[in-house]
């Protein structure tokens, strides 16, 4: 990476005197503005410091979020969009909620409006009206789950969705989604660059599976694996409690593992956590289904942890199928276990208590524990302040601890997975005692 790729755009010279500037100050010796030309450095070790070579200056980091004393829009003329887009996850309400009570009460914003059901929401053919957002309507929706103004996936024309915030005289349209949402994002940006219009386009990442890259967590992840862990307890119940007994949790995780890894940490009472960054062999001596008939022997049960994208390489599935957002289709993995666990056992004679729990939707709904609320009203603050300053095709997200402005278009660039060689996964071993690897060793690695 080089510094220009975290380079942030804006749409102009900020101009306005911030609103905020009695709070920008605070008994004139100290400050909590942000000075623009600040970074927060890629790189945390000194060793990846020094390998990059060159100065300080020459070192990448992304752009400081948070209030500055000056602003791009002003406030009295500003109208604000905003629109939830995928799949649902905690949090969603706190961030509208925040999104709103930060435009209104410090920069005196007073033309908010929702597009509801996701993109679709922008298309005329769907006829869907827009939602008018003040506090009054957002004042205790963070007690729910879900969106109040819906969502949905898949693509939409984003010629239509600029033409629909050009009618509506919308300044900041503020898309809270995932990877395929900031994809359509830059879409919409990509546009209005062409068109030269002064539209700012700020991002609020929400993916359950903690899978965008350059962020320290996404809002919603924390509550997911916190709630996940009760289906793990119960697997683990069901299973001691019955001879042969195993406990199968699926959890979300296409491409990435993290639910999986940090449920089954919290928890502590699975024996195997499958993910989609580790293969694993079913078959053979070493494989999966030999080790887990042995498990069962010797402790009586046993409790599996696999995340939704686990196990692709052993699926059968439609070349080419996708889902509504454009993604690969992939097979059921615990269908595929379930079935092929049963067989095993039954093919050398051994009782099994298959017990099976999928309690997506569940967690998907819930909402935001007290960690995620005070996240998400902090990401919706740090949106703010990047919108109004003028920042444009950028995502909000921490950093190393610091919010930072991280240009939509590497957000999206790769996908945040388990590192297999990282210390998260050596926990998960260590925790699970499963095997390092599954199959027979490479020569190299045998022991004596």
């Amino acid at each position: 990476m080089q510094r220009i790729d975290t380079t942030v755009t804006g749409l102009g010279d900020c101009r306005h005197d911030s609103p905020l500037t009695e709070l920008l100050y605070f008994r004139r010796s100290s400050h909590h503005w942000v000075d623009a030309s600040d970074r927060v450095l890629i790189d945390d070790t000194a060793a990846m410091v020094a390998a990059r070579g060159g100065g300080i200056a020459d070192l990448p980091g992304f752009e400081a979020g948070g209030p500055r004393r000056k602003i791009f829009f002003d406030p009295s003329k500003t109208r604000v969009g905003i629109v939830t887009c995928g799949g649902l996850c905690p949090g969603l309400n706190n961030v509208i909620r925040g999104l709103v009570m930060e435009l209104t009460r410090h920069y005196g914003v007073r033309r908010i409006v929702g597009f509801r059901n996701g993109y679709q929401g922008f298309i005329a053919r769907y006829g869907y009206p827009v939602m008018d957002l003040d506090e009054a309507v957002v004042d205790d929706i963070n007690e729910d789950g879900g969106t109040i103004l819906g969502s949905s996936r898949g693509q939409q024309d984003p010629d239509e969705i600029v033409d629909c915030l050009e009618q509506l005289g919308v300044n900041i349209l503020f898309v809270i989604g995932g990877d395929g949402s900031l994809h359509g994002a830059q879409r919409i940006a990509d546009v209005i660059a062409r068109r030269r219009l002064r539209i700012a386009i700020v991002g609020v990442p929400k993916t359950i599976d903690n899978d965008i890259p350059y962020i320290d967590h996404s809002f919603g992840f924390r509550t997911a694996f916190s709630r996940a862990t009760e289906s793990i307890r119960a697997a683990h119940i069901e299973a001691r409690s019955a001879p042969g007994g195993v406990g199968l949790v699926k959890l979300m995780g296409r491409h990435s593992g993290f639910i999986a890894c940090y449920a089954a940490l919290a928890k502590n009472d699975a024996d195997y956590v499958l993910i989609p960054e580790v293969p694993f062999t079913l078959d053979g001596e070493d494989g999966f289904l030999v080790h887990l008939r042995r498990k069962v022997a010797t402790h009586g049960h046993a409790v599996i942890v696999v995340a939704e994208g686990a196990g692709q390489e052993h699926m059968v599935v439609e070349a080419g199928a996708t889902d509504a957002s454009g993604n690969a289709r992939f097979g059921d993995i615990q269908r595929h276990l379930h079935q092929r666990i049963t067989d095993d056992f039954a093919a050398h004679g051994t009782e099994l208590n298959l017990k099976l729990l999928d309690p997506s939707y569940v967690i998907r709904s819930v909402p935001a524990n007290p960690y995620d609320s005070v996240y998400c009203v902090r990401l919706a603050h740090a949106a703010v302040h990047a919108a109004m300053a003028g920042r444009t095709e950028v995502v909000v997200g921490r950093w190393h601890g610091r919010f930072v402005h991280i240009p939509i278009s590497l957000a999206i660039s790769s996908r945040n997975t388990v590192d297999p060689h990282g210390d998260l996964w050596l926990s998960v071993l260590e925790s699970t005692g499963q095997p390092a690897r599954w199959g027979p060793r490479p020569a190299q690695l045998k022991v004596a």
